[in-house]
C-alpha cells in the first residue's frame, strides 16, 4: 500500500472536523455560562435583587438598584504545531489525524484550564463585589457579612472512624460536603432574602488526593452507620452530580480541600467570554518556511477569557 500525501486543505479539514467532534469538560458549562464577546472587552453589571413581595400598606415602596460592576478583557491565545513535510507525504498510520484531534482537544480543555486557574486563585483576585470570590466578608445592601470560604474541623464531626485532612473517613467527607450546602442554603441577597432557596443540585469538585472519598462518599450507595440517614435525606432533597476531579488543583498542591457548587440553570460562578472562535491558519506548501526548514506549520487563535460570576452559587471547603 502506497503512501498517504495529506494536502493543505485536508489538514484544515481534518482539524474542523476533530474540533466540531470534541467538547470541553462538563463541568465547565455547569459552573459557568458562555458569553460571546463584540468587543475588547466586556462589561457586566450587577444589579443586585428585585425587592421582596410585601403587604399593601401606605402605598407602593419602590426599591433602588445596587451597581456592581466587572470587566473582561479578551486575551489572544494560540498553539502551533510543526510538521515536517516527509510526514505528510508518508502518513500512512493515520498520524496527523491523530495530532489534530489532540490539538482540537487542547483548544477545548482550555476553557477548563481557565476556569481552574479561576478557582485556584479565588481567595487573592476580587469578583464583582470588590471582595475575593473565596471570601468570608461578602456583604451587599442588607445582607450583612457572609461567608463563602470555611473550614470544617473533622476531628469534631460525630463518626465512629476518623480520618486525616487528606484522606478523611466517608462519613467525614459527607458531613462535610453537608457543610457546604448548609453553608450555601443560609445565603441572602441585598434584601435580606434567602439567596439559593430553590437550589436543586449541586457539584464536588476535588483534588485528585480525595478523589475516592469524593466516589464513596457521593458516587456509590455506601452504608456509613453515623451518616447514612442524613445523606438518604440529602440525595431525596438535592440532585448530586459525580464528583469532578481536577487534577489542576493538584498541581497547585490541593490535598485537603474541594469546592461545592450549585449547578441549578442558570446558577453562574463564572463567565466564559469569546471574541473570535478559535480559527486555523497554514504556512504550507510554496512558501520560504518548506524551502528553508521543509515544515510546514498550522496554528489555532482565539481571543477569549473568564471571569468570576456569583460567589454566592460556590464554597471552598477546607479539612482542618
Amino acid at each position: 500500500m502506497g503512501a498517504t500525501k495529506i494536502t493543505e486543505s485536508q489538514v484544515i479539514a481534518l482539524y474542523n472536523m476533530a474540533f466540531r467532534a470534541a467538547a470541553p469538560p462538563a463541568w465547565v458549562s455547569a459552573v459557568s455560562r458562555y458569553f460571546k464577546s463584540n468587543n475588547a472587552s466586556e462589561d457586566y453589571a450587577w444589579l443586585g435583587q428585585s425587592p421582596a413581595m410585601r403587604e399593601w400598606v401606605g402605598g407602593r415602596q419602590a426599591t433602588g438598584v445596587s451597581e456592581f460592576e466587572m470587566q473582561i478583557k479578551n486575551k489572544h491565545f494560540e498553539a502551533t504545531q510543526r510538521i515536517p513535510v516527509e510526514l505528510l507525504n508518508r502518513d500512512k498510520t493515520g498520524q496527523i489525524s491523530m495530532l489534530l484531534s489532540k490539538l482540537s482537544n487542547r483548544v477545548q480543555t482550555h476553557w477548563a484550564t481557565l476556569l481552574s486557574d479561576l478557582i485556584i486563585n479565588g481567595d487573592t483576585l476580587s469578583c464583582y463585589d470588590g471582595t475575593t470570590f473565596f471570601a468570608t466578608d461578602h456583604e451587599e445592601g442588607d445582607s450583612g457579612a457572609q461567608s463563602n470560604k470555611i473550614n470544617v474541623d473533622i476531628s469534631e464531626l460525630p463518626v465512629l472512624t476518623a480520618g486525616t485532612t487528606t484522606n478523611p473517613a466517608v462519613a467525614q467527607m459527607q458531613l462535610a460536603i453537608g457543610k457546604g450546602i448548609q453553608q450555601l442554603l443560609s445565603f441572602v441577597d441585598d434584601q435580606g432574602e434567602p439567596m439559593n432557596e430553590s437550589a436543586t443540585n449541586f457539584m464536588v469538585m476535588v483534588p485528585t488526593a480525595l478523589m475516592h472519598i469524593a466516589y464513596q462518599a457521593l458516587g456509590t450507595t455506601i452504608e456509613v452507620a453515623e451518616t447514612q440517614t442524613a445523606m438518604t435525606s440529602l440525595k431525596s432533597r438535592f440532585g448530586f452530580e459525580l464528583p469532578v476531579i481536577n487534577n489542576r488543583l493538584t498541581m497547585e498542591g490541593w490535598t485537603d480541600k474541594f469546592i461545592l457548587f450549585r449547578t441549578d440553570p442558570g446558577a453562574m460562578s463564572f463567565i466564559c467570554q469569546e471574541e473570535v472562535m478559535p480559527q486555523i491558519d497554514y504556512i504550507g506548501r510554496g512558501t520560504e518556511l518548506e524551502f528553508r526548514e521543509y515544515v510546514h506549520e498550522f496554528g489555532i487563535n482565539t481571543w477569549r477569557n473568564v471571569g468570576y460570576g456569583f460567589w454566592q452559587n460556590a464554597c471552598l471547603i477546607t479539612l482542618t
